[in-house]
């Protein structure tokens, strides 16, 4: 295994560092299958954490319980400081930069990459039911900018490449000065081009001391940008191993997580990951 080519913000664990997601005992049950057990995660504000396991594993599961669009069986939730149960989470959704594949279908393709951006103000998904100002574009820009996108702004959203639209979407999220930001397999269905320059700009982000904590959600370990310092593996709805990237990615845990002899190695801030041969 080489060297890592970068290393991620420094992580604090002093008790002063309160955790921006908190998740304690989190079960999901739903018609008699448990999709969760047990789930107990906490992610600080230094931190940047991947959600790693196979199709099945409960990831999706867990994140939608995370950032409260879905309720647990049992156990309790505490997101930027506010306990589910006790809070409005249509407020607090709004701290969350949330965006994934998926998010990408359900807006309209001739809306442009600064209002989709824009619409993030809101928890929207078009621009014609709220007032935006100058301010909003402009900080609508900047977000783009971010991500290398600063020049596709007037572009429509429907004409960007995939790779692209994710980009945007990162910008969306990223455009509310969130707590958080949850990234659910963004790389879903991107070709090889997009894919990496999506990963680019994530472990640019990653290695920001002025990004807000990440949660990236994947089943691939050569999706895993560098920078990236923590790593959650589950393994049918529960966790399986928790904890600093350098110390759980092993390939036994990868192995275990996957239900499958694997071997891993680290090259170039890269994680790669193959079958062993018999």
């Amino acid at each position: 295994m080489t060297a890592q080519t970068s290393e991620p913000p420094a992580a604090h664990h002093s008790n002063t560092d309160t955790a921006v997601l908190s998740l304690h005992g989190v079960s999901r049950v739903i018609e008699g299958r448990s999709l969760l057990t047990e789930i107990n995660w906490q992610v600080t504000p230094s931190q940047r954490w991947v959600v790693l396991g196979a199709n099945g594993s409960g990831k999706t599961t867990l994140v939608r319980i995370a950032t409260m669009w879905d309720h647990p069986s049992a156990g309790v939730v505490e997101l930027l400081g506010q306990r589910l149960g006790r809070t409005d989470v249509r407020q607090l959704r709004s701290r969350v930069g949330f965006t994934g594949a998926a998010i990408a279908a359900l807006l309209r393709p001739s809306l442009t990459a600064i209002e989709v951006v824009m619409t993030a103000k809101h928890a929207a998904l078009a621009p014609w039911w709220h007032h935006y100002d100058e301010d909003d574009k402009t900080a609508a820009c900047a977000a783009l900018q971010r991500v290398g996108c600063a020049d596709r702004s007037q572009q429509r959203f429907g004409t960007l490449s995939s790779g692209e639209q994710q980009r945007v979407l990162l910008a969306r999220a990223l455009s509310i000065e969130p707590g958080l930001v949850v990234l659910d397999e963004p790389n879903a269905g991107l070709d090889l081009a997009g894919r990496e320059q999506l990963i680019a700009t994530l472990s640019q982000l990653a290695l920001d001391l002025n990004t807000p904590p990440l949660v990236l959600v994947t089943h691939h370990t050569d999706e895993i940008p560098d920078g990236f310092s923590h790593v959650l593996m589950l393994r049918d709805g529960a966790v399986l191993a928790a904890g600093p990237m350098t110390e759980i990615m092993t390939s036994e845990n990868l192995s275990a997580c996957f239900g499958l002899e694997l071997t891993l190695e680290r090259r170039h801030g890269r994680w790669n990951a193959r079958a062993v041969n018999r």
